[in-house]
């Protein structure tokens, strides 16, 4: 049974750092695309980034490129997403997602409806 535990959300300040953890069970994380994704309040879910399976390559939304960094640690089975500078309007709730059997070992995109898996969501509060 595949899982994905989110952890390592809170309350900062902005200009602040985060770094969220997504931990996978069920399945190697070095065979899945994996993204995170948030939703504000009122608002639609967006995607924030994604990482191929091959680890390779990245795929970030405009408005977190330069401040997040998303990265994989395979012995962990953890995908992390560093967060740094944040601002007020990178408060949601952050959510990470599977892909399961991605065509491309080098490519991701992220977008909600390749995800097969989802887990089940943490708050990063933004506020001063």
């Amino acid at each position: 049974q595949v899982q994905l535990v989110e952890s390592g959300g809170g309350s900062v300040q902005p200009g602040g750092s985060l770094r969220l953890s997504c931990t996978v069970s069920g399945i190697t994380v070095n065979d899945v695309v994996i993204g995170w994704f948030r939703q504000a309040p009122g608002k639609e879910r967006e995607g924030v980034v994604c990482i191929s399976s091959s680890g390779a390559s990245t795929n970030y939304r405009d408005s977190v490129r330069g401040r997040f960094t998303v990265s994989r640690d395979n012995a962990k089975n953890t995908v992390y997403l560093a967060m740094n500078n944040l601002k007020e309007e990178d408060t949601g709730i952050y959510q990470c997602a599977l892909e399961k059997g991605p065509p491309f070992p080098d490519m991701c995109v992220v977008y909600a409806g390749r995800f097969d898996y989802w887990g089940q969501g943490i708050q990063v509060t933004v506020s001063s």
